[in-house]
């Protein structure tokens, strides 16, 4: 059996048409209905990938998303009815990696579904690969980055990152002094099939910088190169 998702969806319709064509193409896959019951299962049989529903009954998919967040960093591709741009935005802030809105085509969320689960596999085979080279531990003053605990430490602060958060900067740091562009990026840190655009990296950079900067506005240590992309500095 493939990759083991867990799939939140309160319409009952949907919920089995997701399930249904999840396991066609050879996923493990559990199903429930609400927030609660969404938590529990993700705490028990630890998935590849997370599809949330965000109209949930009791917890919302904003909510699950939230607790998700804390304990792992598994996937999460949410879903919507709502069309609303800000949904969009909230949805990433609390630790989404994609968003669809519904009505969709099974085949665009398989779509969406592979490349979140290829970025995974490519991340760790890219760490793999590069072995002994690849300290785990990054440090550039008072900064500190844990690749193995995947946590980040400023002047003895220990800071909290979203996962793809975490991923660029790891990305950014181990190309330390290189002009990196927003579509190289979005490559190597979002996936080769990822389906936005590169508004998405300005927006993770900056929300880098709130944390990492002294003065965000003035940068010392994530710097845009004008008309290339972004460059790590430490």
């Amino acid at each position: 059996m493939g990759e083991r998702i867990l799939v939140v969806e309160d319409e009952a319709g949907l919920r089995e048409a997701l399930a249904y064509n999840l396991k066609r193409e050879g996923y493990g896959v559990t199903a429930v209905e609400d927030g609660t019951s969404a938590i529990s299962s993700a705490q028990r049989e630890i998935p590849d990938l997370v599809i949330l529903d965000l109209m949930l009954p009791g917890i919302d998919g904003f909510e699950v998303c939230r607790t998700l967040r804390k304990q792992s960093n598994v996937p999460i591709l949410m879903l919507t009815a709502r069309t609303e741009e800000i949904d969009r935005v909230v949805g990433l802030e609390v630790g989404a990696d994609d968003y669809l809105t519904k009505p969709f085509s099974m085949r665009e969320l398989m779509a969406r579904v592979k490349a979140l689960l290829r970025r995974v596999r490519m991340m760790r085979e890219e760490t793999r690969g590069e072995g002994e080279s690849a300290a785990p531990v990054l440090e550039f003053g008072e900064l500190v980055i844990d690749t193995l605990r995947r946590e980040v430490v400023l002047g003895g602060r220990v800071l909290a990152f979203k996962p793809r958060e975490f991923d660029l900067l790891v990305f950014l740091a181990r190309h330390r002094g290189q002009a990196l562009s927003r579509e190289l990026l979005l490559q190597r840190v979002w996936g080769w099939d990822f389906t936005g655009d590169s508004r998405t990296v300005d927006v993770h950079v900056r929300w880098l910088r709130e944390k990492l900067e002294a003065d965000p506005a003035h940068p010392s240590r994530l710097i845009t190169v004008r008309g290339a992309g972004y460059r790590f500095e430490g």
